[in-house]
C-alpha cells in the first residue's frame, strides 16, 4: 500500500494548527498529499437576493488558507476543499472522488470540556465513515513512529484491506509492534487464532482477560509505553461506547498518543 491522499478535516480549535502540522510532518515523511477540508453549512433566506453559500464557502477557504499559512507547509503538495454539508457525509464524498487512504483529526472538537478525550467531531467520523482514521491529542508533535500498541478481542479479521494501513506504517517506520488480545467474556476459541498478517507482523503478543477490550489496553498502556495505539473498528469492540454517543471522557479512556482507528471497506 502506498499513502498517497491525506485528509485533514479543519474545525475551529485551538489545536487545529498542531493537527495540520502533524498531518504535514506526516505527509513529508511518506510523501503523499494532503487535503485540508472543512464542512460548511448555509441555508439562503426566502427573498434574499445575496448567495449566502457562496459567501460561506468563500470565508471557509480563507480561514483554510489562514491555518496552512500558519504552518511549515515544508514541500508537502497541499490542497483546500471547503464542503457544502456534514462532516461525515462530505469525507465519504470526498473519499468516493479522491480516494482517501487516511483522515487525520485533531482527538477534540470545537470548544470541548478538558475532561473529554475523543470529541463529538473525531467521534462522529470514527462511527460513520469507512475511512481508516488517525486521531492526534492536543498539542501532539509529529514524530517517527517507534512502537505501537494494538489491541483487539478476536484474532478474526474479515476484511481484506482493514490492516493495509497498519502494514504501510509498519513498512515505512519499522516499529515495534506489540499485539495485545484481550479475551472478554464468551470468547470463543477461534478468537484467539490470529490472522496471518498480524502474525507476520508482530514484535510481541500478550493474551490478557479483561471484561472489555478497553480495560486491557488501560491495564498496559503504562508499561509498553507505546507512541500509536492501534484499534480495529467493530460494531461491538474497543469504541462500544461510541454505538451510543459521539464522545469518549478522559475517565472511560485515556491516551496522550495518536489513535489508529483501523476500518475495512
Amino acid at each position: 500500500m502506498i499513502m498517497k491522499h491525506i485528509l485533514v478535516p479543519i474545525g475551529s480549535t485551538e489545536s487545529a494548527q498542531s493537527t495540520l502540522q502533524y498531518a504535514i510532518d506526516f505527509a513529508e515523511d511518506n510523501n503523499a498529499k494532503v487535503f485540508v477540508f472543512r464542512a460548511y453549512s448555509a441555508q439562503s433566506k426566502a427573498g434574499t437576493m445575496v448567495n449566502v453559500s457562496n459567501i460561506i464557502e468563500r470565508e471557509t477557504n480563507l480561514y483554510l488558507k489562514t491555518m496552512v499559512k500558519a504552518c511549515d507547509t515544508k514541500n508537502v503538495d497541499i490542497k483546500l476543499i471547503a464542503a457544502k454539508g456534514s462532516v461525515t457525509d462530505s469525507i465519504q464524498n470526498i473519499d468516493a472522488e479522491l480516494g482517501i487512504d487516511l483522515v487525520i483529526v485533531g482527538a477534540k472538537s470545537n470548544a470541548i470540556k478538558e475532561e473529554v478525550f475523543l470529541g463529538n467531531t473525531a467521534g462522529n467520523i470514527v462511527k460513520k465513515s469507512d475511512v481508516t482514521v488517525l486521531t492526534i491529542p492536543d498539542g501532539y508533535v509529529y514524530k517517527p513512529i517507534s512502537s505501537i500498541l494494538m489491541a483487539f478481542k478476536s484474532g478474526i479479521i474479515k476484511s481484506k484491506t482493514a490492516l493495509k494501513p497498519l502494514q504501510f506504517i509498519v513498512e515505512h517506520y519499522k516499529p515495534t509492534l506489540n499485539l495485545l488480545l484481550v479475551k472478554t467474556p464468551n470468547y470463543k476459541e477461534e478468537d484467539l487464532i490470529l490472522h496471518s498478517d498480524l502474525d507476520t507482523m508482530k514484535s510481541t503478543l500478550t493474551v490478557t482477560e479483561n471484561a472489555t477490550t478497553f480495560q486491557g489496553v488501560l491495564e498496559h498502556l503504562k508499561t509498553l509505553n507505546p507512541d500509536m495505539l492501534c484499534v480495529l473498528r467493530r460494531k461491538r469492540g474497543f469504541f462500544k461506547k461510541l454505538w451510543e454517543k459521539n464522545t469518549i471522557l478522559k475517565e472511560e479512556f485515556y491516551a496522550n498518543v495518536p489513535l489508529l482507528v483501523l476500518r475495512g471497506k
